[in-house]
């Protein structure tokens, strides 16, 4: 699709809504439009009044749509973000016509939409007028915005347990034994680099030892602890052991409320490992088996079956772990409605304390014919995501967190369900912003999150395992100048 811009340069408020509402498009900016589909973005100013308008051509047909907005003595960041709010929702307005039907998730672009509702309820709106103002303003359909206003319910409410010096760790190990063709993480496989496990590993310890004396320079306290991945549990039995030995000794742990490790492929769990968590204090596994179709596992590279995840679950649980999620992917090729909602009837049978509802995220690299396929699904995804969140509210089950991403199947969001109280504390501050977070580990995105002003600062470890290991000398400084911004 080929777009021009006319008085502005909000070229990504136009992608983004394109991108959000034709998933599948290949957009061209233009000086002018040609022929076959196209979006011209008008935006004009005058007598403190700006207007909006929008021209689409999709299929040979013409829509249009205008609108205003005051902008006579904003402040400059609110006129900024008021001319890119008028230039996304006339783009809005011109291109859902001509859809088969609006998204679920109105004109709402943005990954965090818990944060946007906890920032009106913040601002003197009761819950009832926020969700009234969602699906007003931005057209969210009504049961969306119930997920919604759940998760901006509980992240306020676990806000109020977080101090001023209170902070979380996230440690990443970027390995697992076979690549997922849906995965979109930083991960290497152990065939092709396992040999950089154990010096990736001295560098971790390195950093964790480095990490740990700012932490205490700086006199904050450790709130909660998330390994993830790759596959954590990818590492062996001594070298697992090694890992949570170094956190233990070099962080004081006498505050922590949680302790989560991704154990996520069952393949990769042993009655060793897990007696290894235990001991080191370690609360919550995850054990994902994204299907219970064997079929479903085998078509998208998995190497365990539905048996394999039954056994692991089992032995976590004599391991003696009360708190155990298990995630599953809504859209995954040869699923169906009818075998997604026999995943979920098994998982409730387990009675984990917390299941994990995502929808498949086309990789950005995929190609056209992948995202066209995933665009395509909208109405078996939207099924399986109904039918589980019925299933899951049935069987005891709340919304606690929700996020959602590009290229998603069907246009829809990632939700994690719980029991009563056992809500993942690191889940939410994390993708609600609400404390600062170091991250160890390659790939990993630190950031320091001033609780007065909302204000965000970031700092990125580097990518790849490689890049981690040579990049040893230089790792602390970045979280130095997070945990000391005035030196």
């Amino acid at each position: 699709m080929i777009y021009t811009l006319e008085g502005h340069e909000l070229k990504h408020a136009v992608e983004e809504m394109l991108f959000h509402l034709l998933p599948t498009v290949t957009l061209t900016r233009a000086e002018q439009t040609g022929e076959g589909d196209w979006c011209r973005s008008i935006l004009t100013e005058q007598d403190g009044e700006a207007v909006g308008r929008a021209v689409v051509c999709l299929g040979g047909k013409v829509y249009e749509s205008t609108r205003r907005a005051q902008v006579a003595g904003l402040a400059p960041l609110d006129y900024k973000r008021a001319l890119t709010e008028l230039v996304k929702m006339t783009v809005y307005d011109a291109v859902v016509p001509a859809l088969p039907q609006p998204p679920e998730w109105g004109s709402l672009t943005g990954v965090r939409p818990a944060k946007l509702a906890r920032g009106l309820i913040e601002r003197g709106m009761t819950r009832g007028e926020a969700a009234e103002y969602l699906r007003a303003h931005f057209y969210v359909s009504p049961a969306r915005t119930a997920l919604t206003i759940r998760a901006a319910a509980t992240a306020m409410e676990l806000d109020r347990a977080i101090g001023p010096d209170d902070i979380s760790l996230y440690v990443g190990i970027p390995f697992c034994p076979s690549r997922c063709y849906y995965c979109s993480f930083v991960s290497s496989t152990t065939a092709q680099s396992g040999h950089l496990i154990a010096p990736y590993l001295d560098t971790l310890c390195r950093e964790i030892a480095e990490t740990a004396a700012l932490v205490r320079e700086a006199g904050k306290r450790v709130q909660s602890v998330y390994i993830g991945g790759g596959t954590p549990t990818t590492l062996d039995e001594d070298q697992l052991a090694r890992l949570l030995a170094a956190l233990a000794e070099n962080f004081d742990f006498s505050h922590l409320r949680e302790y989560t490790v991704e154990a996520g492929r069952p393949d990769t769990i042993t009655p060793g490992k897990l007696r290894a968590l235990r001991e080191a204090g370690v609360g919550r596994v995850s054990i994902n088996p994204q299907s219970m179709d064997d079929k479903v596992l085998a078509a998208i590279g998995r190497r365990h079956t539905a048996e394999d995840v039954l056994r692991a679950y089992d032995e976590a649980r004599q391991a003696g772990f009360d708190a155990i999620n298990m995630d599953v992917i809504a859209g995954l090729t040869g699923d169906t409605a009818e075998t997604f909602a026999r995943t979920i009837d098994t998982l409730t049978g387990l009675a984990p304390e917390n299941i994990t509802v995502h929808t498949l995220a086309i990789k950005r690299g995929a190609d056209l014919t992948d995202k066209a396929a995933a665009a395509a699904q909208h109405d078996t995804v939207g099924r399986m995501l109904d039918g589980a969140a019925h299933a899951l509210q049935n069987a005891g089950y709340g919304p606690y967190y929700l996020y959602r991403q590009k290229f998603t199947a069907g246009g829809f969001e990632n939700v994690g369900w719980c029991k009563p109280d056992t809500e993942c504390f690191y889940n939410v501050t994390m993708m609600e912003e609400l404390q600062t977070i170091l991250s160890l580990g390659a790939g990993g995105v630190s950031k320091r999150v001033d609780r007065d002003t909302g204000w965000i600062e970031r700092v990125n470890n580097p990518k790849y395992p490689l890049e981690y290991i040579r990049a040893a000398e230089r790792l602390a400084a970045g979280k130095r100048k997070l945990l000391f911004p005035r030196q």
